[in-house]
């Protein structure tokens, strides 16, 4: 069992960070999706001490990783009083609880991560319902190992929302709560419902992108209003909507909760009279951080949860933000390497993708207008 461990308020836990090198998931992929998990433990108020991979074929059925490694991430967790291992894939509950044992700290794994940043950054009543169904979805499976866990515990990163204040180990109890929360969800479903339909025959354009990539940002520019914005992960969760009056032409924007890699399946379900707005619109605006290293491989996430929730056919518009940020090496003339993302210029990434996608795309800064 894990050391129960009393986090003051507003101090930030260390972590570490764990995955695995297979033959899906290459060296330099790991390297990028570990950079991302760093991100998101900052966003939940973590501080990332070291990180861990391994190179296996599967992971461990028990541990997730190998005995020697396992050992490693010990030593260095008890040297430096580390709190909380965070491991890139989504972990069972004996895989947790046996990781556990051997590290003698709190174990989170990716989906627990995003739960805990979702929990903390909601708002509304509505959102809060979503997110609490998602995590109460996550721990039923899980409920041999998070209560006797929780027991101990008083907050801390991934132990915000169902279970802080009370342990519930009865299994009827949580599917009661999960009844309750679906029920309270249609509820929100139908106002959703009636409010859009109340909004008349107004062309309705959703944003939509990966997480931190400006959308935010973008609405406040078009609306001029003041939408929060932050340089954090799923710094919006409710989707805000917003008249627009453009070349004496009204329509309807609406901002949405932002996607990311491996976004857990029961988040996706709950939040689904959100992104209704996005299923509803006429036309999505994916917004793209052109800045970013692997822009295409988040425009590719994008692109396939579109497809996940059904909206993968809507007209689109790939809006290339953060132009302000983007930066490039220019080659040598007698450089006979091949080109890569980090020596193209923004000119010719321009008209890469102008012909691409024949025109429909654009390139701003909506940070420096």
């Amino acid at each position: 069992m894990g050391k129960s461990i009393v986090v003051p308020v507003n101090q930030k836990e260390s972590a570490v960070l764990v995955g695995i090198i297979s033959k899906n998931q290459s060296e330099q992929q790991v390297t990028e999706y570990l950079d991302e998990l760093a991100f998101l433990a900052e966003t939940a108020g973590a501080v990332t001490l070291q990180r861990f991979t391994q190179k296996l074929d599967h992971p461990d059925s028990k541990t997730f990783i190998g005995s020697g490694k396992l050992q490693q991430i010990h030593d260095f967790i008890k040297a430096n009083n580390v709190s909380i291992a965070i491991f890139d894939d989504e972990l069972s509950g004996s895989q947790i609880r046996n990781i556990e044992q051997a590290l003698e700290c709190r174990v989170l794994d990716r989906n627990n991560l995003i739960l805990d940043i979702f929990a903390n950054r909601a708002r509304t009543a509505q959102a809060k319902a979503q997110v609490e169904l998602a995590q109460y979805q996550y721990l039923l499976p899980r409920l041999t190992r998070m209560w006797t866990h929780l027991e101990k515990q008083r907050g801390g990163i991934g132990m915000r929302g169902p279970g802080e204040s009370e342990i519930e180990t009865d299994r009827r109890v949580i599917k009661d709560k999960l009844a309750k929360l679906k029920g309270k969800l249609r509820d929100f479903e139908k106002q959703s419902q009636t409010q859009r339909k109340q909004r008349g025959e107004l062309v309705r354009v959703a944003l939509v992108g990966y997480t931190n990539v400006g959308k935010s940002t973008l609405m406040n520019l078009l609306s001029k209003s003041d939408v929060f914005a932050e340089n954090k992960l799923f710094a919006t969760l409710d989707t805000t909507v917003r008249k627009i009056v453009y070349d004496n032409i009204p329509f309807l924007l609406s901002d949405t909760v932002g996607f990311i890699r491996k976004l857990p399946h029961d988040l996706i379900e709950s939040f689904k009279s959100t992104l209704d707005e996005v299923r509803e619109a006429d036309i999505l605006l994916h917004v793209v951080d052109i800045s970013h290293p692997n822009f295409e491989d988040q425009l590719h996430v994008v692109n396939q949860t579109l497809v996940d929730i059904g909206a993968g056919d809507k007209k689109s518009i790939i809006v290339f933000n953060k132009i302000d940020a983007y930066q490039w090496v220019e080659k040598e003339a007698d450089d006979l390497t091949p080109e890569t993302r980090e020596n193209i210029s923004l000119e010719e990434l321009r008209r890469s993708w102008l012909n691409r996608i024949d025109g429909q795309c654009v390139f701003i800064s909506a940070f420096k207008r």
